[in-house]
Formats: structure tokens, sequence, C-alpha cells
């Protein structure tokens, strides 16, 4: 089900294919979500497809439709996180060594006679390198070449190499577009607002929400956040029960630093924390709100640095003391 909040972004992109205005390089930044990915596609199969519908979209039946569906179109190169031989795990980055083998693709001919299509998604988890030898593929554009850069966070992308792309930005829609679109896809009624509302009003992350490993993983943090900031917890169990899965713990702390966005505004006034969230809502209703958001903010740069071989346990541990220390300061040098 195709997102309707996309349509705006498309239609700059169409505006500028029937401008004779297509850019050698576009940026597709916005919040992981939001439908990046299909806008992408559509744009991707829109200029390698052969008979386009009225709309500019691919019409998903001609043989170079066929072959994009089937990752074996000649004329598209994906660049992704691919599997690190020695370890036989997923990389963290994009090195440099896949960006020099676009480069060389590109220079190829087209095999169709047509556009040649670089994707790389994500683009903000290209390294250094990668970035350095990206900038010469922008600074001298083949013709016919199209780099379609898919990013999250295009902050995390060299100023250099944004300058250089022409760049399509996906907005969150208003509140009852998000909740119409929710109700549609089977997340109605209390449970798509509340929600919409940890999602920070974003649709694509509240659907992911709704879904059951999520509710239940939302569940275990409300329970934890709220066992530590009453002392009924430690600050080091919870973080040693966090990183038990460590493929689940970035998740965690997305949930936990969600939750507390929530019920920071709730001491405010403003918003509902929701049914599942009103515990936490509870205890913190006596809490600094400047402090709650300087703790929600860490909270997303500690998931950033999971990544990187630190101690995690102890980068955990610091957290969940500082939410203590939020709530009832004079607890803070007991955690």
């Amino acid at each position: 089900m195709r997102p309707p909040w996309i349509d705006a972004a498309w239609s700059v992109w169409v505006r500028r294919r029937e401008g004779g205005r297509v850019p050698h390089a576009v940026l597709l930044a916005g919040p992981a979500g939001l439908g990046k990915r299909g806008l992408a596609a559509d744009i991707v199969g829109g200029l390698l497809c052969t008979a386009p519908g009225p709309d500019g979209r691919p019409c998903g039946a001609c043989r170079a439709c066929t072959l994009v569906a089937a990752g074996t179109h000649p004329d598209l190169h994906r660049v992704a996180l691919e599997v690190n031989e020695d370890s036989g795990k997923l990389r963290t980055e994009i090195v440099v060594e896949q960006v020099r083998a676009l480069r060389d693709a590109l220079a190829q001919t087209s095999q169709f006679g047509g556009w040649r299509i670089a994707l790389i998604d994500p683009a903000d988890a290209m390294n250094g390198p990668s970035f350095n030898a990206l900038l010469k593929t922008l600074e001298e554009p083949e013709a016919s070449a199209l780099l379609l850069l898919v990013c999250d966070r295009p902050g995390a992308l060299p100023a250099t190499i944004r300058s250089r792309c022409q760049r399509i930005d996906l907005r969150f829609p208003a509140r009852a577009e998000a909740l119409a679109w929710l109700s549609a896809a089977g997340v109605a009624g209390a449970v798509g607002a509340e929600t919409l509302d940890l999602a920070a009003g974003n649709p694509g992350l509240a659907r992911a929400y709704a879904e059951p490993v999520a509710r239940a993983q939302l569940e275990t943090v409300l329970r934890d956040l709220a066992a530590v900031g009453s002392g009924r917890a430690a600050p080091g169990d919870v973080a040693g029960s966090w990183l038990k899965d460590k493929d689940a713990t970035a998740g965690l702390l997305v949930l936990a630093a969600q939750a507390v966005r929530v019920a920071a505004w709730s001491t405010l006034g403003q918003g509902s924390p929701g049914k599942s969230a009103a515990a936490l809502s509870g205890l913190t209703a006596g809490a600094d709100f400047q402090k709650l958001a300087q703790w929600w903010d860490r909270a997303n740069a500690i998931r950033e640095q999971l990544r990187a071989p630190l101690r995690h346990d102890l980068l955990l541990l610091e957290l969940l003391r500082d939410f203590r220390a939020v709530l009832r300061p004079s607890t803070a040098a007991r955690g």
C-alpha cells in the first residue's frame, strides 16, 4: 500500500523529469518509516521501464521491469551493506571497494541504451574513504547516469556530498492522514493514536510499533524504566537484561527514548501518553521537562554508539543511572 504522503515528493521528481532537469545525483532523505525506499523504487523503475504509466511510474510488466524486480537489470547497480567474508556477519559500513566498483560500472555503456542508475542505500552507512571515492564520481558525472542516495540521517553525509545532490525530502503527514492510513493498515482506534504518539508522528514507525514483538518490547521497556526510576531495580541489572539479546538492544533504546519523550511532553500537559505508557507518565509527572528531553537525546546517541567497539554495558548503566537521577536527584549517588 503506497503511503499517500509520498505523492508530494513524487510530484517534485516528475516535474524535474518532465522538464528535462534530471540531475546526476539525487538524495532521498527523511526519517525511517516514511516510504523513501518505495519512492526510490518508483524513480528507478520509471527511468528504466520501457512503458511507464501516465504518472511516470513503472508498468511492472515489461522486460525491464521484470529484470529490475529480479535484481538482474544490467543498468541498475545497487550498493548496500554486504556480508563480511571473514566474520560471516553483515557489515556496518559501506566500504570503499564497493564505491570504486560502482564507479567502474557507471563508466560502462548502457546495455539497454538508456539510463544507468546507481542506488546507494543506506547512504549514511558509507565510511570516510567511501565518501571520498563517491565525491570523485559526483565531481565527474557520467552522461545518462543517475546516482540515487537513500538516507535516514542526511546530516551524517559530508556537506561536500549533500551539496552535489538535488535533495528530495519526505515529511510527516498531518495527524488525520496518518491515523487514516494506520486504520486502513489495521492499526485503528486507541492503538493507532498511541503508537503514532510513540513514533512522534511517523506513521511508518507507528505501524511497526503496533506489531506484537514491538508491543512486547515496549511493555518490557516501560516496566524496566519504572522499576529503575522507583528504585525497585538496579540500573546494572536492567542494563544486563537489555544486553542479553544484542541484536534487540538498539530497538529497546529507541522505544525507551520515544516513551520518555511522550512522558516528557505529558509533564507539560501536551499530548496523551496512551494506555501502555500511563505508568511511566505517572512516574515522570514531577520531573523536569528539560532533563527528560536531554535523557531521550542521550538514549538516541547511545544507540549510535552501540555500533562502536565500546563497553556497551557501561554505556547503558550510566544511562539508566541518569534516568533515576532525573526522577530522583537524591538517589543519584546510590545507583
